[in-house]
């Protein structure tokens, strides 16, 4: 076992947070039960998820399993495997030619732009990885509806068609109502619409998708439920199955597409990546209508933190993540964060990646020169170039930066 990997274990919370008081651990909830007020859908995938990442084993694979999943025209489950194991890394630069052959065939030289805009950083969770969790003494705040139409008109001005709406995972501060609002305000501004918030029963997704949104991103972050309760400490996101149907509640609620992701760096990231694989392709099976997107983020430091090491995946293993995505699903959307410096966004967009960010804050506000950014960041970020600069650079290497690609009728 390679050190990188040694450092794939599961972060110590005792280490993290020496403060964990004995009466928190007593109170903490059966991660695996649901709360009342969680819908609870009559379906296998999560089941099927789970027992095929439980029977992956990344060290089975040899370099003749790699090689055959690139001579095959489309790629299975097995073949995913293989792209991701250990012994696909010496062939990384022929998984590399062959997915940017995929990414030409369906997507041509096209990368699309969005902006996140991060409305509120409250937050009921207790999640040891995170700026934004409970216990963490960070500045917080919540944007007014007015506050919010000021930092939109804002970043429309840039050119940009597409948002992304975040805030803390807080039903009481920040309401479905209240995103409900922001998205209608979003919606005077601009074309495509999505959504990373706490996640929700399949008729508030359709109440969400009636105000203007487009798609949901939910992060699983780990899909070790072991591992996953020793990270998530308390609050609603300590329900791991809750979590993990989240998408499949989306695309009932009518969304058109559903974005997923494990934060690569949590536990082991082969067997994480590959779950998340699998999760997207068996929704993609059951919902063929429904548009699938990977989001690819590596842990990041955090604000009053300095123990998480962002470091635990490196950018060749990111790269074998991200090639392996496109090959087994090569019409699927993948989306690079500024979590990444700007040589590792650029490079991966000429490879496997589609869509990127750009003109970036985590803060609350800071886009509109009438709203100082209000409350603290959820984590740094690696890449501040702006929206014009991030254009400029897409073109220098012979990429076509899209800002929308669907018009209402």
């Amino acid at each position: 076992m390679s050190q990188n990997e040694k450092n794939n274990e599961p972060m110590n919370e005792s280490i993290l947070n020496p403060q964990i008081s004995q009466d928190l651990k007593k109170e903490r909830t059966d991660h695996m039960a649901y709360l009342p007020d969680m819908e609870v859908l009559d379906s296998q995938i999560g089941r099927q998820v789970l027992s095929l990442m439980n029977a992956y084993d990344p060290s089975a694979y040899t370099a003749a399993d790699v090689k055959a999943a690139l001579a095959h025209e489309t790629r299975t489950l097995e073949d995913f495997a293989a792209l991701l194991s250990p012994s696909a890394q010496p062939l990384l630069e022929d998984i590399a030619k062959a997915a940017q052959v995929e990414t030409r065939k369906h997507f041509g030289n096209s990368i699309y732009m969005f902006t996140p805009i991060y409305i509120a950083n409250y937050c009921e969770n207790y999640c040891i990885y995170c700026g934004f969790n409970c216990k963490n003494k960070i500045r917080r705040a919540q944007l007014e509806p007015e506050q919010i139409e000021e930092e939109m008109k804002s970043i429309a001005r840039t050119g940009l068609k597409e948002i992304l709406i975040l805030t803390g995972e807080s039903r009481a501060k920040s309401t479905v109502s209240y995103i409900g609002e922001a998205c209608k305000i979003a919606r005077r501004y601009f074309k495509v619409i999505g959504l990373e918030i706490y996640p929700l029963n399949s008729d508030e997704y359709a109440y969400l998708h009636s105000c203007g949104v487009d798609y949901v991103t939910i992060f699983q972050e780990t899909y070790n439920p072991d591992k996953y309760e020793t990270l998530h400490l308390s609050g609603h996101k300590r329900c791991f199955p809750y979590r993990l149907n989240a998408q499949e509640r989306a695309l009932k609620g009518g969304m058109r597409g559903v974005g997923l992701g494990a934060l690569l760096g949590l536990s082991d990231f082969r067997k994480d990546a590959f779950a998340t694989g699998c999760h997207a392709w068996l929704l993609q099976k059951k919902y063929p209508h429904g548009e699938i997107a990977f989001s690819c983020p590596r842990l990041r430091p955090i604000i009053n933190n300095d123990k998480i090491n962002p470091m635990d995946v490196h950018e060749t293993q990111l790269l074998q993540v991200v090639t392996a995505y496109r090959l087994l699903m090569p019409w699927a959307s993948i989306t690079v964060s500024t979590r990444e410096c700007a040589r590792v966004r650029d490079h991966l967009a000429s490879i496997a990646a589609t869509k990127v960010s750009a003109g970036v804050s985590t803060g609350i506000g800071g886009h509109s020169e009438e709203i100082e950014e209000e409350g603290d960041s959820q984590f740094e970020i690696s890449d501040n170039r702006s929206v014009d600069q991030v254009f400029r650079d897409l073109l220098s290497r012979n990429l076509q930066p899209v800002m929308s690609d669907y018009i209402y009728v």
